[in-house]
């Protein structure tokens, strides 16, 4: 699983804020290179995909399948960091799926939800800690400047530091 996804390729300005609708028309319309960006074997299924129940309405940002892994794939995009929410919601599309959509030659569902930042304290305390199904991925609109770059690559190595333990020999 990638992180950051770097949507580069759409075109938008450094510094703007796009609307979740406007990032979702925007990677529709340069679909190749979104295909590209997020692995093998990725087939588009739909966008917006209407999903009803006995009693509610729901609509899933993007559907694709992976054909090498023979399931579907749910992405939803937040222009904002990961909250408790976005994980709540996102596990549920997936159950939501796996018992409405899902065929029985078919592997179980994966959610992803793709936002601007991840708050590893919510990754530690959701279901994301747990479930191998849902994941959560940044993604950048364009490529950070030299500054940005050297703050997140410090950023990432404390990080790497502080979760790395050395076996005792």
């Amino acid at each position: 699983m990638k992180d950051p996804y770097l949507f580069e390729f759409l075109g938008f300005p450094s510094g703007t804020v796009p609307t979740e609708t406007k990032i979702e028309s925007a990677l529709i319309s340069h679909l190749q290179q979104f295909l590209m960006e997020l692995g093998k074997g990725f087939a588009f299924v739909a966008r917006q995909q209407h999903i009803v129940t006995d009693t509610s309405d729901f609509y899933i940002d993007l559907v694709f399948y992976n054909y090498y892994l023979k399931c579907f794939i749910l992405l939803d995009l937040k222009t904002h960091k990961l909250t408790h929410e976005a994980i709540g919601q996102m596990d549920m599309y997936v159950r939501m799926y796996n018992d409405l959509k899902k065929g029985d030659d078919d592997n179980p569902t994966i959610g992803i939800i793709l936002c601007t930042e991840k708050d590893e304290t919510i990754v530690k305390y959701s279901v994301l800690a747990e479930n191998e199904k849902l994941y959560a991925s940044r993604y950048r609109l364009y490529l950070p400047d030299e500054s940005e770059l050297k703050r997140l690559i410090e950023e990432d190595r404390v990080r790497f530091e502080l979760s790395y333990t050395p076996k005792e020999t």
